[in-house]
């Protein structure tokens, strides 16, 4: 059987990819865990919040549950830790699925959004303004509910960590070494990490052939806004071994 390893974006959880399960591949299950400092994740002690220690860190989980047949399917920031724990090459990995991914260079960040960012640490109302802003497709209550929550428990040294030094990391001349098949899913109306900043800075270093699909309408909440889209094609179809 073949499994989806799941890693969610930044301020979020692995429960952003509930909505997933009943789309996914005939013979294929999700697993979802939550990153340290993230959800009801802890961080380990002496944790760095590197985007190596979240790579190690997922590598030990998947050493943990026995996984020998696995994609991984990185969201936001966890796409930047599933690019670097690609070019590792694990045992065991079949291909990459990336949903609006942190590029493998620094993020284009200016530095007032991220004085902003930092400032808005364990704030509800600028929770909400976050949930507006990385969203374009309306979504029910209850998923803005969960959005604004995972957004409030993530704990304030993994929520400095990302803004001071892991989106800023890069990975560039590691990518090199990925040799499985990718695929690169954006929102049209991304403002979070853009259509251009992807095809600019994402998918010129990735491997050759890798598609780029742009989801109609979407913002960067691509498993709570457009679920359908993950698993579509040709992409569907290749994943079951």
């Amino acid at each position: 059987m073949t499994t989806f390893l799941a890693l969610h974006y930044w301020a979020g959880s692995g429960r952003e990819f509930e909505l997933l399960r009943p789309l996914l591949p005939p013979g294929s299950h999700l697993l979802a865990p939550d990153l340290p400092g993230f959800g009801d994740e802890a961080a380990p002690a002496g944790f760095d919040y590197s985007v190596a220690s979240y790579a190690d860190w997922v590598a030990a989980y998947i050493e943990h549950n026995e996984l020998e047949d696995y994609h991984l399917l990185g969201h936001s920031m966890g796409g930047k830790i599933a690019l670097l724990l690609a070019a590792r090459r694990p045992a065991g990995l079949r291909g990459v699925l990336l949903l609006s991914p942190s590029p493998p260079s620094p993020e284009p960040i200016s530095d007032a959004d991220r004085a902003a960012s930092l400032a808005a640490y364990g704030q509800p109302a600028e929770a909400e303004k976050t949930f507006s802003k990385i969203t374009s497709i309306p979504l029910p209550e209850a998923e803005r509910q969960q959005v604004v929550a995972d957004n409030l428990r993530t704990t304030r040294a993994a929520w400095e960590a990302w803004l001071l030094s892991g989106s800023r990391e890069d990975i560039t001349t590691q990518m090199t070494q990925i040799a499985v098949p990718c695929r690169l899913l954006v929102g049209e109306n991304d403002r979070a990490i853009s259509l251009a900043t992807q095809r600019a800075q994402t998918l010129p270093l990735l491997p050759a052939g890798t598609s780029l699909v742009v989801v109609p309408g979407a913002g960067h909440l691509l498993p709570l806004e457009a679920p359908e889209e993950i698993f579509k094609d040709q992409y569907a179809s290749d994943v079951v071994l």
